[in-house]
């Protein structure tokens, strides 16, 4: 499997604080990569980094073989954000169709809509929506177009445990179909039944990294969390 992401010793202060530290780390196509920290630690910095939303202060990050933030690559690159208020009046059946547009080989937005049980409250402003309705569209809307490489930012947090495992059984699909996935999560069992590979982070840096099988060959994952991470996520 090719690397789709790769980030060699990314560094990035904000507002006075290292945030990033050294950063290294990969996702492959046709894998899905799981990325784990308390609070704190660069998770969500990493993915805007990727996303070239943010430019790191030194370190390099490929995406899809190019810059990160570069037109060749975002244009092939789907983006799960905990929130998104750039959303709040649009209906999900509206943004959706958009969205797709965008892509010349986008996926149909009624397809998406139903896949995820989106329908019921299609028709209902992004605002309006429950948390957990509002993480379905936003996970729709970072696959609408076909991506070759997704990143989820806590894909499930606040769902109950029957859409949960709708988007898990989403992210095998993506996984079959050759997509390279980076999620982060606070969910050990997530982590566990979904990835290939994990990395632990602490500090803006990964401090441990491999298979569930090798990172719990002598104690739980929750354990190993908790033994190399700080709370907060500081150095």
């Amino acid at each position: 499997m090719s690397a789709a992401l790769t980030l060699t010793d990314v560094r990035l202060g904000l507002g006075g604080r290292p945030v990033l530290t050294g950063l290294s780390l990969d996702a492959r196509a046709g894998a899905v990569t799981a990325v784990l920290g308390p609070n704190g630690a660069g998770k969500t910095t990493m993915i805007r980094c990727c996303t070239g939303l943010l430019r790191p202060d030194s370190g390099t990050i490929e995406v899809l073989g190019r810059p990160a933030g570069s037109p060749g690559a975002n244009d092939r690159v789907g983006l799960m954000p905990q929130s998104t208020g750039a959303w709040s009046g649009v209906k999900p059946r509206e943004l959706l169709a958009y969205l797709a547009s965008l892509h010349d080989s986008g996926l149909p937005a009624d397809a998406v809509v139903d896949a995820l049980g989106i329908r019921p409250f299609a028709d209902t402003p992004y605002r309006r929506l429950s948390g957990g309705q509002q993480q379905l569209v936003n996970l729709a809307g970072a696959i609408i177009g076909r991506p070759e490489l997704v990143f989820l930012d806590e894909p499930t947090a606040g769902l109950d445990p029957h859409v949960r495992q709708t988007v898990w059984q989403l992210i095998r699909d993506l996984r079959a179909a050759g997509v390279a996935v980076l999620l982060t999560t606070h969910a050990m069992d997530e982590a566990e039944k979904l990835a290939d590979r994990v990395c632990l982070i602490n500090a803006g840096r990964v401090v441990a990294s491999g298979t569930v099988g090798e990172l719990t060959a002598e104690g739980s994952l929750e354990q190993l969390f908790l033994q190399l991470t700080t709370p907060g996520g500081a150095l």
